[in-house]
Formats: structure tokens, C-alpha cells, sequence
């Protein structure tokens, strides 16, 4: 795998794993909507795509990602306003999940967090309820797809450093919270990974090297 195509790149853990990956040999194409941004994802490495996620089309977004390995969606509303919430953590999600099948990019990781579920149990007037129910739909949509998935769910993100040390759901952790730089050395784990394929993995902070955790 060679050329990774990151959808929200210009979040912060887009950011650090674009820097990551083309540390590391890959070639990165990193979509993000404002122009102005264009010089801060350059810097990463990463070949700057400017589109907006939220208004393209299933065949557009195939166009911008054929010829890649992989595809990381890591873009996000941002909370606060349930509709464009669910017209880009779920809409434009799911419309990325049929543009890689479309394209032929096998390999997709979509981040959601710690504990989404159909069944999130956030109520209605809470202000989670609609981020909690567009991610829910966005990994459901993605596990009935014929790609090769997986999905990343990180605990509450901090700015902490990185440490290379998490524990999943599947070793016994709850929620917590993890540093973004581990979260997207997670990501860059996974990717080359065929044991995750097919699999959620929820995440934070603990005592276990990335690579041993991921096979947990």
C-alpha cells in the first residue's frame, strides 16, 4: 500500500497522521474545503485537494480518490449544528463509503468514537443526540459494504503527547481519553494491518504498545 487519500485533512489528527504516513514513504493526498488551509497541509507532506466534502457528489469524490490504496475519513461538522452533523459525519460519509467501492479502494477507515452504536442511548435533547446518531449511521452504512473496513473509536481526544501506549475495548478498557498524536499513530498502524479489517477498535490511553494492542 502506497497512496492513502485522508477526507478532512486538515483536522488535527488528519494533520499529524498525513505528517506521519509520508514520514514513512506513503504518498498522501489530504480533501479539505478552505483554500486558505492549502499551506498548512502542504507542510505535512501531503498533496493539498481542495473539496468540500459536505456538497460533492459520490462520483466527484470517486474521481479525487481513484488511484489511491486506501481511504482514511476523518472529516467532521464539528458538532453544534445538527444539520450540517448529519450532512457530513453521516451524508458525506456515507456517500465517500460508496465512492471507494465505486473507485475500487479496497481499504477504508472511517473514525467514529468510543462507544457509537445504534443503540447510544444519548437522548434526544442532549446536545451528542445528533453527532451520536450520524456516527452510528455512518458505521452501520460502512459495516454493510463489501470494502475492507475498519473503524477507529477513539475515547475524549486530548493535545497530551504521544505515547504509543493504548488499551481497547477488547483488552476490558471503558471510555477515557487519548492524545491525538496515538490516535493518529493508531490510524497508521491499522492501515497495513489485515487483522483489523472487519473489526471496530475502541481506544485510549494504557500500558499497551499500539502494534500488540490493535491485535487485541
Amino acid at each position: 500500500m502506497t497512496r492513502v487519500a485522508i477526507i478532512g485533512g486538515h483536522g488535527k489528527i488528519a494533520l499529524r497522521l498525513a505528517r506521519l504516513l509520508t514520514g514513512e514513504g506513503y504518498e498522501v493526498s489530504s480533501l479539505f474545503r478552505n483554500p486558505d488551509h492549502v499551506d498548512e497541509v502542504a507542510a505535512t507532506g501531503a498533496t493539498p485537494v481542495v473539496a468540500d466534502i459536505e456538497n460533492l457528489s459520490t462520483e466527484k469524490i470517486a474521481d479525487l480518490i481513484t488511484g489511491h490504496d486506501a481511504v482514511v475519513f476523518s472529516a467532521g461538522a464539528g458538532g453544534g449544528n445538527p444539520a450540517r452533523t448529519y450532512a457530513v459525519d453521516r451524508d458525506a460519509a456515507e456517500r465517500s463509503i460508496d465512492a471507494a467501492t465505486a473507485a475500487g479502494v479496497r481499504r477504508f477507515l472511517l473514525v467514529s468514537y468510543f462507544g457509537a452504536r445504534t443503540d447510544h442511548g444519548v437522548p434526544p435533547d442532549n446536545s451528542f443526540f445528533h453527532y451520536a446518531e450520524a456516527k452510528a449511521a455512518a458505521d452501520a452504512y460502512l459495516r454493510k459494504s463489501s470494502l475492507d473496513w475498519t473503524i477507529v473509536a477513539p475515547s475524549s481526544l486530548t493535545l497530551g503527547p504521544a505515547t504509543g501506549l493504548i488499551e481497547t475495548a477488547a483488552q476490558g478498557a471503558g471510555s477515557g481519553s487519548v492524545s491525538r498524536d496515538d490516535v493518529a499513530s493508531v490510524i497508521a498502524a491499522i492501515l497495513d494491518q489485515p487483522a483489523t479489517i472487519g473489526r471496530m477498535i475502541q481506544f485510549n490511553s494504557g500500558a499497551t504498545p499500539i502494534d500488540q494492542a490493535i491485535l487485541a
